[in-house]
């Protein structure tokens, strides 16, 4: 299956990401509906044509003419949206989602999904610290990464059609992993430096520390500013592999620490370089 212009297009839940999907496959001709939370949010959306149509009504007649529904809401939400209404999903719908853990959803929902609706998990790796349709932007998803986690359950065409979904938003690399390698490395790549930030910002509480500061500070902490309720509940779904990576960082922190503290300037500046060498390897391409 393709994704086409002729496809019917729902997404449920109209934050950030929810609204970012939206903008850009409107711009591209799609036609693109919505089911949310806020009246307000609603509102936005048609108001600034981010949106086809848009309601806080669990419309029976839009779920069921939907080809493509796109889920963008917390795991646990999710869950229960699926368990409550997949009876007016139409057959032969496929689902995908922005789930930022896979492990402990993937297996749920398609075991709990109707024989002839399709769940394909999919992760754009693209976001702010801010939230709500108002802040969306197509434009995170240039340069950014879109992963693919297919099971055994997922046909050919439905994992097609979940790459050109990412193809078509913008993204520039498109990868396949597994829930459980999806899970280590989002650990590390993305829950742990959250966990790294608010630890920074949580040390010290200096008084008129931001009249002093320069952009490395702005930049190590930008992710501070964080959804606590998202966050918190990604951490806790994924939490042996997050503590895993907390361990290897400490370990590593700790290895620095004792350098410093010993005066060996040379196993300093080899870590330096270690770090300078690795970290080449994630500048974004233009």
């Amino acid at each position: 299956m393709k994704l086409d212009k002729n496809l019917n297009i729902l997404i449920v839940g109209l934050g950030l990401l929810g609204g970012s999907y939206s903008r850009a496959l409107k711009k591209q001709g799609y036609k693109v509906s919505a089911i949310t939370k806020k009246q307000s949010s609603v509102d936005y959306a048609l108001n600034n044509e981010i949106v086809d149509y848009a309601t806080v009504e669990v419309d029976k007649e839009l779920i069921g003419s939907a080809d493509l529904i796109v889920f963008a809401l917390y795991p646990h939400v999710f869950t229960q949206w699926v368990e409550n209404y997949q009876q007016y999903f139409k057959s032969g719908a496929v689902l995908t989602d922005v789930t930022g853990v896979k492990g402990c959803i993937v297996g749920k929902i398609q075991n709990m999904l109707r024989d002839d609706v399709e769940f394909i998990s999919a992760h754009p790796m693209a976001g702010r610290e801010v939230s709500g349709v108002e802040n969306s932007d197509d434009g995170i998803f240039k340069n950014a990464n879109y992963i693919v986690v297919p099971t055994e359950k997922n046909s050919e065409a439905a994992v097609t059609l979940c790459k050109d979904l990412g193809e078509t938003l913008g993204f520039a690399k498109i990868s396949e992993l597994t829930a459980e390698k999806h899970d280590d490395m989002i650990a590390f790549l993305s829950q742990l430096t959250h966990c790294i930030a608010v630890s920074l910002m949580c040390c010290n509480n200096s008084p008129d520390l931001e009249n002093y500061t320069g952009d490395s500070f702005r930049d190590l902490t930008r992710i501070a500013r964080i959804n606590d309720e998202m966050w918190s509940e990604l951490f806790l779904l994924n939490r042996d592999a997050l503590l895993k990576e907390m361990e290897s960082f400490k370990s590593s922190f700790d290895e620095l620490y004792d350098k410093i503290k010993s005066g060996d300037r040379e196993g300093m500046r080899e870590m330096m370089r270690c770090s300078t060498e690795r970290r080449k390897r994630f500048d974004k391409k233009s």
